[in-house]
Order: structure tokens, then C-alpha cells, then sequence
């Protein structure tokens, strides 16, 4: 798998702050996504025999399935050995154009030899949400192993950050704590008037691997607030910290990283150039 490995990716972008690299335009972020799921997977399933994933959705993580589901990608996959789930799921029918299962499974999962009993969708659209959560836990307790804090523990996490900061479906002003059992929580998102199914904090943190992809002008401002601000209470996003060995990194465009072009190690000490009350930010292990 040589045109797979971290070092090929780190040839092609820009490391700006660790953890952080940087490519020219989104089709390059999509195309290194595509690279690390294939890597990471042989990684797992050589070592774990199978490869637990949680997918996000966005129009980022679209360009990405569609590399995968190609002629160049799909072939480089064990699609037996790869489990698929989600990070958040929007309360709309699995045939709904908001859904990230559906998207997903247009974009993907019908395109690769993926045995339809390793696709593990969340049910947001039951009329009972709160029970559709329980029982997602009870499909996480069945497939993955757990961590030594007793919340599973996925080979790899892909996220988003939206313009406000939240991550997954934990948004800003509902309650994202680190303090729960919960492994599924349903919160109920002000702004949109709905509810969404999301992995908890605790969940997102046990991860081997949490991969951010962001891309686009309109996400410079919140991709410097996360990454060198420190708001209080935090953005959801700042707050996913991989513990134990697991690792965090930032796939991110030219155009997404505009504000952070300045904060390098030699500019972001000046009072000039830094933010009020930012910091370097705390990415956690990159291997």
C-alpha cells in the first residue's frame, strides 16, 4: 500500500500547527481522507481482524465516498472486514435527502462490496428517538470492544465542524459534558427545532483515531476560533481530545486555513498576531 501511508500525505500538504495539515482546494482533502480510511484500514484489520468506522456527513466526507467507491480506491478495501456506523443522524427517513445514512449509502455503500450486516445505521427517524438511542448503544455494545472507562472504542472517527462550532449533532448551548454513561444522546438542537441522534463526548474521545475534515472560506473564522481560541464554554469541537493513545488531525483546504496562516510557531507568542486568549492548541498524538 505504498501510496497510502501518512508519510505520502505529509509530502503532499502542510503541517501549519500539529496536527493540522493543510492541501490546495477540498478535492485534495478528499483525496487524503480517502488515503488514511485505506491505511487505516489495513491497519485494523491486520491487527484487529476488522475495521469499525464511524462515518460522518457533509458534503466533505461526499467526496470522499465517491474516491472510495471508484475504480482507484474501491479494490484497495477488505469491505468484508469493515464495519460502518455514525457519528449523527438527522431524525428524516433513511431516503431523506438530510440523511447521512442515505448519503452515504448512494455515494458508497452501494458501490463497494460491503455485506449489508456490517452496515449499522442509526434509526433517528423512529417516533421514539430516546429508545432508538438505547438501542444503538445496544448495537455498539454487540460490535465494538470497549476502552478501559467502558465506552467503545472505534478505529476511526470522521467529523465535521460547523460554522458555529458544533461537531457530530453536539451544538453549542445543549449540554456536552464528558459526565455521562451515555454512549447515544438525543439533544434537542434550539436552532434547527429537532432532535438529533449523536455519539456522546466520552465516545468520541475513546476513539483510536479522530480525522476532522473542513473545507471552505466560511469555515476559516470558526477553524481559528477552535484551534487557537479559548471560548467558555468551549465549542463541542474544541472539546474532542482523544485520550489514552488514541489521535487527533485536521484535514483542512487552503481556503479553510486563511486565518491560520499568520499563527505559526514564530508569530503566535507576538501580541500582534495573537488572538486574545488563544493558545496552541492540545491535538493529541498524530502517528
Amino acid at each position: 500500500m505504498a501510496d497510502t501511508g501518512d508519510d505520502l500525505l505529509k509530502s503532499e500538504s502542510r503541517e501549519i500547527l500539529p496536527g493540522v495539515r493543510v492541501y490546495p482546494n477540498p478535492a485534495e482533502v478528499a483525496r487524503a481522507a480517502a488515503r488514511l480510511f485505506v491505511d487505516y484500514a489495513w491497519q485494523a484489520i491486520s491487527r484487529y481482524g476488522r475495521f469499525m468506522v464511524a462515518l460522518s456527513g457533509g458534503n466533505t466526507p461526499r467526496a470522499m465516498f465517491q474516491l472510495l467507491a471508484s475504480a482507484e480506491f474501491r479494490g484497495q478495501v477488505d469491505w468484508a472486514k469493515v464495519h460502518v456506523f455514525w457519528s449523527d443522524e438527522r431524525a428524516v427517513p433513511p431516503d431523506h435527502a438530510d440523511s447521512n445514512y442515505g448519503m452515504a449509502r448512494r455515494e458508497l455503500l452501494l458501490r463497494v462490496s460491503i455485506p449489508q450486516a456490517n452496515v449499522h445505521r442509526m434509526e433517528a427517524e423512529r417516533a421514539n428517538i430516546g429508545r432508538a438511542a438505547h438501542d444503538y448503544e445496544e448495537v455498539l455494545r454487540q460490535y465494538l470492544e470497549l476502552d478501559d472507562r467502558g465506552f467503545p472504542r472505534f478505529h476511526l472517527i470522521l467529523l465535521g465542524i460547523g460554522a458555529d462550532g458544533h461537531t457530530a449533532s453536539l451544538f453549542p448551548g445543549t449540554r456536552v459534558t464528558r459526565q455521562t454513561s451515555r454512549w447515544v444522546s438525543t439533544p434537542m438542537v434550539a436552532k434547527l427545532n429537532a432532535r438529533r441522534m449523536t455519539l456522546t463526548l466520552p465516545v468520541l474521545d475513546a476513539a483510536l483515531r479522530v480525522v476532522f475534515l473542513v473545507v471552505g472560506a466560511e469555515k476559516a473564522e470558526i477553524l481559528r476560533a477552535v484551534l487557537l481560541g479559548k471560548a467558555d464554554p468551549p465549542y463541542p469541537a474544541q472539546m474532542v481530545q482523544p485520550r489514552d493513545d488514541g489521535s487527533k488531525l485536521f484535514l483542512v483546504d487552503q481556503a479553510a486555513a486563511a486565518l491560520l496562516e499568520s499563527a505559526t510557531p514564530q508569530t503566535t507568542g507576538s501580541p500582534q498576531t495573537k488572538a486574545p486568549g488563544a493558545s496552541r492548541p492540545n491535538l493529541g498524538r498524530t502517528k
